[in-house]
């Protein structure tokens, strides 16, 4: 057994997300691209881009790696480019998609050899979590207004639009899809190709895929233009588990479990959105509160039942642990940083990383 904690990627479990996209892909006529800004584990790529298109980016590192390690369609994005990085971005690109007019026009000269987007915000989007809401007030998350577009639409030649965020809900999607065709439909009309962005659950169960690929496929046909889809956590959900040890038990009016990880450290999504960590089958008659190995008095994976009660040395694994995990994770406290492993189709297990003190002291000064 590998020593823990650590990352597992389980390339069978991967897989199914992989043919979903190829399904909506083959039907549609949709490109995907993987965010990388969710998942940028760079030792199952190869695995992946059977399935993909290529990658989108929010950084400068971000399209370096997509290119240097995923290859194919490189898109670039990001809130802002420095004068500095802008170059180096551009080398890396295919497609550079600015997020306002401001950046476009000052960096017109340097981004002139590739092809150029825009990003818009059409003011709707499924969040529900202020934080994460592109729509919310004053954001600076795109142009919103078509007649200010208009004059710069030489410059570029499509669009992109990210308003879903974790969106599951099919009728949500359709329809927010209608409000920015009635708010933006003269531009699309102008444009070459249209990125809507991530955030759609649809390699989630349930999920009507052929209503998902006939919508795209209608959008493409009605305003003559190539569909990108950016998958982030609908590429790797439920893929991935974050194996721990319990290191301790206590009682204090509740049974707590401390382990040797960190919410804030490893899964710090779930902190930031106040949601628990996943146990699966979570069923049995011993309930407990199960908690990080950080000075974080909140430092909570959540609590969860099991069959019998934990003791020291018990293994606990906590599913679908990819998506804004591994991009975040950070060394708060020390705490030993997860390994990341992968779980190849035939079973096997091999250890593609590991951290040491050497990781920790280097990411410092």
């Amino acid at each position: 057994m590998l020593q823990t904690p650590y990352y597992l990627i389980d390339k069978s479990k991967l897989l199914r997300n992989m043919e979903r996209i190829a399904a909506v892909r083959e039907t549609s006529g949709a490109k995907a691209l993987l965010a990388l800004k969710c998942f940028a584990t760079w030792s199952v790529f190869d695995f992946m881009r059977d399935y993909m298109d290529g990658t989108t980016s929010s950084s400068l590192n971000e399209v370096r790696l997509g290119h240097e390690r995923f290859g194919k369609e490189t898109h670039a994005y990001s809130v802002a480019y420095a004068d500095y990085e802008i170059d180096e971005v551009v080398s890396h690109a295919d497609k550079i998609i600015f997020n306002s007019i401001g950046q476009l026009q000052r960096f017109e000269n340097q981004s002139s050899g590739i092809t150029r987007g825009l990003r818009l915000n059409p003011g709707v989007s499924s969040s529900t979590f202020d934080l994460a809401d592109p729509a919310r007030p004053f954001s600076r998350l795109g142009e919103w207004d078509q007649k200010q577009v208009e004059p710069v639409m030489d410059l570029i030649s499509g669009f992109m639009i990210h308003n879903n965020c974790e969106n599951g809900d099919f009728s949500l999607f359709d329809r927010m899809l209608g409000e920015i065709e009635q708010k933006f439909g003269p531009l699309l009309k102008k444009a070459e190709w249209v990125s809507l962005g991530g955030g759609i659950h649809f390699t989630g169960d349930d999920y009507p895929v052929d209503l998902f690929a006939e919508r795209l496929k209608r959008f493409s046909g009605e305003y003559g233009v190539q569909v990108y889809l950016e998958p982030g956590e609908a590429s790797i959900t439920r893929s991935t588990t974050l194996e721990t040890t319990v290191l301790d038990t206590l009682y204090n009016g509740k049974n707590l479990v401390v382990v040797d990880s960190s919410i804030e450290a490893h899964l710090l999504d779930l902190l930031i959105y106040r949601e628990n960590a996943k146990v699966h089958p979570n069923q049995g008659p011993y309930r407990a509160m199960v908690c990080g190995k950080s000075c974080l008095a909140g430092d909570i994976f959540g609590e969860f039942d099991f069959p019998n009660e934990l003791k020291v040395g018990d293994r606990i694994s906590f599913q679908d642990a990819a998506g804004y995990t591994m991009v975040k994770k950070n060394w708060f406290n020390g705490v030993q940083m997860p390994a990341i492993a992968i779980r190849e189709l035939d079973g096997s297990l091999r250890t593609v990383r590991e951290f040491g003190y050497a990781d920790y002291e280097q990411s410092l000064s």
